[in-house]
């Protein structure tokens, strides 16, 4: 099982930043990959970034350049800077984690962001 706890949500005006942090708990050896994915008010559930131990990371072309995730293998956490929000990058945004390649994902309970002015 894993436990995962997000934090750093909250609320910015288009242009600021904000930066998410997941942190794992639990009873596994190492994580695989540990990602973030973010869902919009009547959309579906999309891909942000994703990271894996060995470091190979995947971003959506929508956060290319602006959004930069991390990870602390020591801590089994996880971070994701967002640089020059923009409003339509308002959505919950959800930490998920791979104990293995051909495993499910663990999901935090996930953490608001909303970029207003």
């Amino acid at each position: 099982q894993v436990q995962l706890v997000e934090s750093g949500g909250g609320l910015v005006q288009p242009g600021g930043s904000l930066r998410l942090s997941c942190a794992a708990s639990g009873s596994f050896f190492s994580i695989y990959a540990m990602g973030w994915y973010r869902q919009a008010p009547g959309k579906q559930r999309e891909l942000v970034a994703r990271k894996t131990r060995g470091g190979n990371t995947i971003y959506a072309d929508s956060v290319k350049g602006r959004f930069t995730i991390s990870r602390d293998n020591a801590k089994n956490t996880v971070y994701l800077q967002m640089n020059s929000l923009k409003p339509e990058d308002t959505a919950d945004y959800y930490c998920n984690a791979e104990l293995t390649i051909t495993s499910p994902g663990y999901w935090g309970q996930g953490t608001q962001v909303t970029v207003s002015s």
